[in-house]
């Protein structure tokens, strides 16, 4: 079998693993595989090499006695789900099982390709479902304060910048565009001069058409009458302090020192004042479709995360304020 060549790697050769002298044996060539033909990561080699010392430590107990490689081939779909509940009971998440599986089936296929037998029962696990974070979204004086130009007066930054900010964070909670979105805009597309709507290119080339409403408008003009650039109709409509493009991350450090003036979680993001923009008009009585379109989501599904958001909310204030929901109120 070969050695394997980095430090890392040979660290996680060194990892005691269970289990019979084969598959033992066995293990070590898959993980040297994974570094020399796979050309996985060190640390990624760590980390299979820790999933399988679990999983094989947990069959020692399952079966009784130390895994052999036929033992391992004859395992049920059932034998490998009670590992998986195992590490559920230890608080591990979908995603790292997610990962653990993986690794498990790798060396399944590693078991097959050198001719030990089918390895099927790992095949015919599902792969855990992962549960999607919900948005987290700013209040809604809190997403004002971010996009209003006023809030970061004392820093040492000219005018013209600050309102650039502002105008781009503005269409983020006010429109409910991605940053790319707003980045993508060119000085012709400007909502200006009584225009009061843009036309984006979101994922997958898809374009949609968004209102502006008044005070967007507004932030936009101050913004132009302030760059100290011409910028031509074809070019970028926020540009950057030399005159180039605007690149996000500028956006992202605005906001950022907007966070610490104004005290918000670090999930306070530009992202999350378009999560903002749909938890809002989902609040305030907002049609479900109508919002998938001006967010430009493909599926209904990602949208209605924001109903889950808004239900969330509405319990945190009533666990907070109704008399029945607290511990000590009255039966």
């Amino acid at each position: 079998m070969g050695l394997m060549s980095s430090n890392a790697t040979q660290n996680a050769l060194d990892l005691a693993l269970p289990g019979a002298d084969d598959t033992r044996r066995e293990a070590m060539a898959w993980l040297a595989s994974l570094a020399k033909e796979r050309r996985l990561s060190g640390k990624t080699v760590e980390a299979y090499a820790r999933d399988l010392r679990q999983f094989l430590a947990f069959l020692t107990n399952h079966l009784g006695e130390a895994p052999s490689v036929k033992a391992i081939l004859g395992l049920k779909p059932l034998d490998i789900r009670a590992f998986l509940a195992a590490r559920r009971m230890d608080a591990v998440g979908s995603r790292s099982l997610m990962r653990q599986l993986a690794a498990l089936r790798s060396f399944a296929r590693h078991l097959e390709r050198e001719g030990f037998g089918t390895a099927s029962a790992f095949a015919a696990i599902r792969t855990p479902k992962v549960d999607r974070n919900l948005p987290r979204p700013l209040s809604a004086s809190s997403a004002v304060a971010v996009t209003d130009a006023q809030t970061r007066t004392s820093e040492n930054r000219k005018p013209w910048i600050l309102a650039r900010d502002a105008a781009v964070l503005s269409l983020l909670y006010g429109a409910g565009l991605r940053i790319s979105e707003a980045l993508g805009l060119q000085r012709r597309d400007a909502p200006v001069n009584g225009i009061d709507a843009v036309t984006v290119t979101g994922k997958g080339g898809k374009r949609r058409s968004v209102p502006v409403i008044s005070p967007i408008q507004r932030a936009v003009e101050e913004y132009l009458a302030l760059c100290p650039y011409a910028i031509p109709p074809e070019g970028p409509l926020f540009v950057g302090a030399r005159g180039g493009p605007l690149s996000p991350r500028i956006i992202q450090l605005a906001v950022e020192e907007l966070r610490g003036a104004l005290g918000l979680p670090d999930s306070a993001t530009p992202h999350a004042l378009r999560h903002s923009f749909a938890t809002h008009l989902l609040a305030k009585g907002g049609d479900l479709r109508g919002i998938q379109e001006l967010l430009g989501h493909a599926s209904l599904s990602t949208t209605q995360l924001y109903t889950k958001v808004d239900a969330a909310r509405l319990m945190d204030a009533f666990n907070a304020a109704h008399p029945r929901a607290r511990k000590t109120g009255a039966a």
